[in-house]
């Protein structure tokens, strides 16, 4: 009976000694990239926007009120089609009113050069003076040549006429309308832009201190943003003489060769510059987010081949608007975490996402 008592102490210390198995926490999402070649650290690649190549603003050329339109906004159209009306009713009573001065100013003319004959016949008789006969041919002069300013303008009043249509100088979609009807315009106000989809480009805005690494007719590699995978090849078409007084860029314009129906006005897209091979060797091109300090030493988080961070002591080389190179401490192929690095612990179980180069 003793030892059976003795035997449940025991028991009950063995199993408060049994503790149960920690759980290990499910992976981290981790946003990484893969550290590419030296080469890559001085490629140029920026983000830029489908643009057309031609893109008019056109509006009528005489004042008036609009009582159609036809076309909206991202219709395509032809060279020729109608896309608005003006209230022609103005425009008739002047050409109404301009002919009925060409018939004045014609039967002016006609009785003019009437009595011009008359005086001639006199003048030949001797019963009027030669200062008499000129004062009635300066009479017809000016008869003749107020019937040809009232023939032209009388021509420009017709012409009036149709203006009150605007029809579509090019074809391509349009991209700005503002007109209503029942909106009165001004000669000249833009209502309708319409761009020509037949000639593509992408503009890029390139920060002055990479400008020495773009040419003209320089090849370069475009990437959709909404479809990565597929790749457009382009060639620097323009490059603007001056920089953008605000923001301190220069503008570049690359023809995209070879554009299919994935491309439409106004999509992102990223543009990859050929390599400058005469900068290679200067290090690994990382974001400088990846970048992080602990006691006074440069990190980064690189993910091993069990998917846990690690972190690695590096060198930094100069900072650029694309990120900063890495002279020291990466290797090509490596996997470094680039958000988030300030929460991360030694040996964190993560769960990689790879970010898609530009």
């Amino acid at each position: 009976m003793n030892k059976r008592l003795f035997g449940w102490p025991l028991l009950l210390l063995l199993t408060a000694c049994d503790k149960p198995a920690q759980v290990e926490a499910p992976p981290r999402p981790a946003l990484v990239t893969v550290v590419g070649t030296q080469a890559d650290a001085t490629t140029l690649a920026l983000m830029g926007e489908i643009k057309p190549r031609y893109e008019s603003s056109q509006g009528f050329r005489i004042n008036g009120k609009i009582i159609e339109r036809k076309v909206e906004l991202g219709a395509l159209v032809k060279k020729g089609q109608l896309l608005a009306r003006l209230d022609p009713a103005d425009s008739q009573l002047n050409a109404a009113s301009a002919q009925a001065n060409v018939a004045a100013a014609d039967a002016e003319s006609a009785l003019a050069l009437a009595e011009l004959n008359r005086q001639r016949q006199l003048f030949e008789k001797k019963f009027i003076s030669a200062s008499a006969l000129d004062i009635h041919e300066a009479h017809y002069k000016t008869a003749k040549a107020r019937l040809a300013q009232v023939k032209a303008q009388a021509s420009v009043s017709d012409n009036q006429t149709q203006y009150t249509q605007l029809s579509a100088d090019r074809d391509g979609v349009v991209t700005f309308i503002h007109a209503e009807p029942g909106q009165v315009i001004q000669a000249g106000e833009g209502i309708v832009k319409i761009a020509d989809t037949k000639a593509i480009d992408v503009l890029v805005s390139v920060p002055e201190s990479r400008m020495k690494e773009v040419t003209l007719n320089a090849p370069v590699v475009i990437r959709l943003w909404s479809d990565r995978q597929k790749i457009y090849n382009g060639l620097v078409r323009e490059i603007a003489p001056a920089a953008e007084s605000a923001t301190r860029v220069f503008n570049v314009r690359i023809t995209l060769i070879q554009a299919d129906e994935a491309i439409k006005l106004g999509l992102t897209v990223g543009v990859r510059f050929a390599p400058n091979t005469s900068q290679t060797g200067l290090g690994y091109l990382i974001p400088s987010k990846a970048l992080t300090k602990i006691n006074n030493q440069t990190l980064v988080w690189v993910i091993d081949a069990n998917n846990k961070v690690q972190a690695r002591p590096v060198v930094s080389g100069p900072f650029r608007e694309d990120g900063v190179l890495i002279t020291q401490g990466l290797q090509t192929g490596d996997k470094i975490v680039i958000a988030g690095v300030h929460t991360l612990v030694q040996n964190q179980l993560v769960k990689p996402m790879t970010e898609v180069a530009p």
